[in-house]
């Protein structure tokens, strides 16, 4: 029987309970038109937007990698393993993508906020060869110049993940739950949770 529930503060003592491991912050991007995963992600905050408080997780991606994918599904799974706790998360939902060409002045704003919250090596990144095609640097050993002051560059994207079903796994307390969100009447997410075996 489902039950009213949520999931974040699973998620968040994950989080804190791991907090000592950096790669617990990393997580991957499945999308159900691909065999292949994304890259390793990493959580970078959250986003809250208009008069609704719908809370999202935020992630930033390269734009040149498989962005053209998300725009035409906009759904997809973040698969995140706790090593240390032994919890997993599957999270479905749907992926919004705010890159230099949104129309969303308060969207693009939030990107622009994200660009200069990431620290100066993570930005230089966006300014490397497109990542996945063949090394024609031939060693070079040219280094991409970046002035800290300026805005985004064009392949920095930010990605706003919306939740609507949590698969959460503990394996040290061998129990299992399934979160599935549904709109109130009054428009907001609430959330119901059941008991599943493992």
């Amino acid at each position: 029987m489902a039950t009213a529930a949520s999931w974040k503060p699973l998620l968040l003592r994950a989080l804190d309970s791991n907090a000592h491991l950096k790669h617990s912050a990393f997580f991957q991007l499945v999308l159900p038109t691909s065999l292949a995963c994304f890259s390793y992600l990493i959580l970078i905050g959250n986003y809250v937007a208009g008069d609704y408080r719908l809370q999202r997780k935020t992630f930033q991606s390269d734009g040149r990698l498989q962005i053209e994918e998300i725009k035409h599904c906009h759904f997809g799974e973040i698969c995140w393993y706790f090593t240390e706790s032994w919890e997993q998360f599957r999270i479905n939902g749907k992926i919004d993508i705010i890159d230099g060409a949104n129309s969303d002045a308060c969207k693009l704003q939030h990107r622009e906020k994200a660009w200069f919250a990431s620290s100066l090596k993570s930005r230089l990144q966006y300014l490397a060869p497109a990542p996945r095609l063949p090394d024609i640097s031939n060693g070079s050993g040219e280094e991409n110049q970046l002035d800290p002051s300026e805005g985004p560059v064009e392949a920095f994207c930010l990605l706003l993940f919306d939740p609507e079903q949590v698969d959460y796994l503990n394996l040290k307390s061998n129990e299992r739950f399934i979160f599935t969100s549904r709109s109130s009447e009054q428009g907001f997410k609430v959330w119901m949770s059941e008991k599943v075996n493992p």
